[in-house]
Parts: structure tokens; sequence; C-alpha cells
């Protein structure tokens, strides 16, 4: 690992968090993420190892703590206050990429199973109906690809395959459609009244489905800035 100096707080915190894969971890840990496999599948191109080496970097140097897990197998990873404060830097980091390379951003490159993950953790359990509800998700291109997503007791599990209850509602639409209401490109609204989200199911839970989620931490931003950049478009013309 490069050594700068430490003369420079720039410098002192790039030793830190500006290695390769880092400022993801942290992404990770700041959403809630505390088990490794957790952290490994929000992280699509990881290797376990490197994974490892960087965990070990982190609580080295303060940002995270390693408890024994309340389960008695396995460890999680918390982040200490030093590693609480770098929210604002990883809100930062989103906030300046979606400004500033917007036209370079592609969310339709996302796999369905990391989708489905980041989907899971940005809920709103509060919201979530009283009784156990399983959301099955087809999507149908780019790859087709069934993923369950089932809601209980305000929690919320990713099955790869069927989970063994009922279905209560199908969602169905390109991977690239999921991520684009995801990221915040387009609202559940718009896929769904213009056909590229097709769903099926109980109205009353129909109608509830899109305040379960949160979206990306980002949504706001990305659909702001998407909405300017249709506008410039449109003035070019």
């Amino acid at each position: 690992m490069p050594d700068y100096g430490d003369f420079c707080p720039v410098q002192m915190a790039a030793e830190v968090v500006a290695d390769r894969w880092t400022p993801m971890i942290i992404r990770e840990l700041v959403l809630g993420n505390t088990r490794f496999n957790d952290i490994a599948r929000g992280l699509p191109g990881i290797s376990r190892s490197l994974l490892v080496q960087r965990l070990r970097h982190l609580e080295k140097n303060g940002v995270l703590e390693t408890w024994p897990s309340p389960t008695g197998r396995g460890n999680e990873y918390h982040l200490t206050p030093a590693g609480r404060d770098l929210e604002r830097v990883i809100d930062s980091f989103g906030r300046w990429a979606i400004e500033w390379l917007f036209d370079d951003m592609r969310p339709q490159d996302v796999p369905p199973t990391t989708l489905m993950w980041w989907m899971h953790r940005r809920v709103d359990p509060a919201r979530f109906p009283p009784q156990r509800t399983v959301i099955e998700w087809r999507h149908t291109a780019p790859a087709a690809q069934v993923i369950w997503l089932v809601l209980d007791h305000q929690e919320v599990s990713v099955c790869m395959v069927h989970p063994g209850f009922d279905v209560d509602i199908v969602v169905s639409a390109t991977t690239d459609t999921f991520a684009d209401v995801f990221q915040g490109y387009s609202t559940w609204q718009e896929a769904v009244a213009d056909g590229r989200i097709e769903i099926a199911g109980p109205p009353r839970l129909l109608s509830a489905l899109p305040r379960w989620f949160l979206w990306s931490p980002w949504a706001e931003v990305t659909r702001e800035r998407a909405n300017r950049a249709q506008a410039s478009g449109a003035r070019s013309l």
C-alpha cells in the first residue's frame, strides 16, 4: 500500500480510503451490511481474499470493528464513529459522479442478482403489509431470470429459488427497466403506466408496493440530473 506521507490531511485520508474497492466496502457498511457474505454480494467482481484484506486494513485504521456474530457463527463488521463519519464522504462521491460523469453512467449493466440485493436492503419495513408477502420479480432481458423477495415480519429475504410460499405479486420487466427505477431515471409509476413494467396481484398490494422500497440513496439526485440532461438535449435539437 502506498505511503503518501503524513504532512497533508488529503494524503493521510487517501491512505485509508482511496484504494480500489475500499470506498465501495464503506458504502456497503454505511448501508447496513455487516456480514462478510452480505458485503460481498453487494460488490460483484471483488475476490474474497481482497475483501478480507480491505476489511483488515479498515479495522487497522479505526474505520470498523469486528464483533462476534450474535448467532455464534462468524463475525460482523461495524463502523466506528470515524467510519460513520465517512457517510457524508460516500454521499459526496455519489453526488459528484451523478453531476459530472452522468453521460458515462451505465446503470443497465448491473446484474439482476446484484440489483435485487441492492433493492432488498433499501426498504421501509414500517410500511410492509402485516402478513407475509412474496414478490416474484421476472427479469425478461437481457437474460431471463426469476428472483423472489419475501417480506415477513419487517424482514426481507432474497431467494434465488422458489421460497415455497404462494406468490402474491408478479412483476415483469427487463433488468434495464428495474435498474432505471431503482437508480431514479424514471419512477415506478411511470414505468408501469407506459407498460415497461407489468404487474399482477391484488390491487391493494400493487398500489402499496412502491412505498415498500426506498430505491437508491441518490434516486432524487439522478432524477433531477436526468431531467436537466433531457432538457439540454431538447434545446440542442
